[in-house]
């Protein structure tokens, strides 16, 4: 609770030096005595901030990060599904440990390849350190400044960007080993994403939006936008992988009512569409990794100027002869391009969110 305790004079001594008393009561209350050493700390307002020296030292050691542990108990009847949504959520809320105890044996290999699948394809950073016949301890050994936030986000980009292009290469190739890649990638997207999820969760709770490389909390929400746009786009392209997959073996089996293949001026329109969709998002992200408020801005300029592209390929594809299961497919191509240029709009709209304040002058 504060209390008002007067003012103080400040002093000059013969030497150059400036002294004020401190106050009697302070002194009483907290037990200070000659020669005891106090802390000064400046704050943000310019205030002085006065802490005994066993008081902060004290703090310290009361703040030292303890392991959060929590501990899961599953029985025969629990779906292994659910408890590894619920070893998910854990990790999510910054879970260092992570104690797995089975009641019975009657499942007990499922559930243990269940969540050796999910340690191996989700978790970022996590480990089973320790495994009996009843329990499993996993701990998450990765910690923030060793793979920050803005690090993970570049990945997810590059991975995710990734997999759409390989989805649309493949529908020329019919490369099913290109196919399944996809789906590779977005587990390593998807993995990413929970631990950005993670990372932004505990620098929120901990207050650390300086030690992620934020001027405020409020980019906390900004690149959690961020990282959900690269997750949509990795999660699309797997979409349009199986819808290629599909459209592989109807081929093979002579389903389709027209078997010719992709019109080649259409294909070529589309890669160039979805090669611009590419170059917008990259650009958004460089925006917003340097803060550039008026790069972000030319780049929703640039969008607004590109959106009649789409039209126009619609238009070229109604004048071409081809099979409904192929037009359906070069749509979801030029649907998920579209998305990725709509996300680098919000990209681009987060970074001027995030430093308007900044070159703008307060009155």
């Amino acid at each position: 609770m504060e209390r008002d305790l007067g003012y103080r004079k400040i002093q000059l001594t013969g030497r150059g030096s400036y002294i004020i008393s401190l106050p009697k009561r302070w002194i009483r209350e907290l037990r200070l005595g000659k020669g005891e050493q106090i802390a000064f700390k400046v704050q943000e307002d310019s205030s002085l901030l006065l802490l005994p020296r066993r008081i902060l030292e004290g703090r310290k050691e009361a703040e030292q990060p303890r392991l959060k542990e929590y501990k899961i108990s599953v029985s025969s009847a629990d779906d292994p599904q659910s408890v590894c949504r619920k070893i998910i959520s854990l990790y999510v809320v910054s879970a260092n440990l992570i104690r797995i105890r089975f009641k019975d044996d009657k499942t007990l290999s499922e559930h243990k390849t269940a969540i050796n699948s999910l340690i191996k394809n989700m978790l970022l950073g996590s480990e089973i350190i320790d495994e009996t016949s009843n329990e499993i301890t996993i701990q998450v050994l990765i910690d923030h400044p060793e793979f920050p936030v803005e690090k993970a986000i570049r990945r997810m980009a590059i991975l995710a960007l990734s997999a759409n292009k390989d989805a649309i290469l493949a529908l020329e190739s019919m490369d099913e080993k290109r196919i399944n890649g996809v789906a590779e990638t977005r587990n390593d997207v998807n993995r990413l994403n929970l631990y950005v999820i993670r990372q932004l969760k505990y620098g929120l709770e901990k207050n650390l939006f300086k030690e992620l490389g934020f001027k405020t909390k409020k980019e906390f929400l900004g690149y959690r936008i961020v990282a959900n746009d690269i997750r949509s786009i990795a999660n699309n392209a797997m979409n349009l992988a199986k819808n290629i997959l599909t459209l592989k073996n109807m081929i093979k089996n002579q389903l389709l009512f027209l078997n010719v293949p992709v019109d080649g001026e259409v294909y070529s329109q589309i890669l160039k569409f979805n090669s611009q969709a590419h170059f917008f998002f990259e650009e958004s992200l460089k925006a917003l990794f340097k803060r550039d408020y008026n790069r972000a801005d030319k780049l929703i300029s640039e969008i607004e100027a590109f959106a009649a592209l789409e039209s126009d390929l619609i238009t070229l594809m109604s004048t071409k002869k081809m099979d409904p299961n192929v037009s359906s497919i070069l749509r979801l191509i030029i649907d998920n391009s579209r998305r990725i240029i709509e996300y680098s709009r919000d990209i681009a709209e987060v970074t001027m969110n995030r430093t308007v304040e900044e070159i703008s002058g307060q009155s």
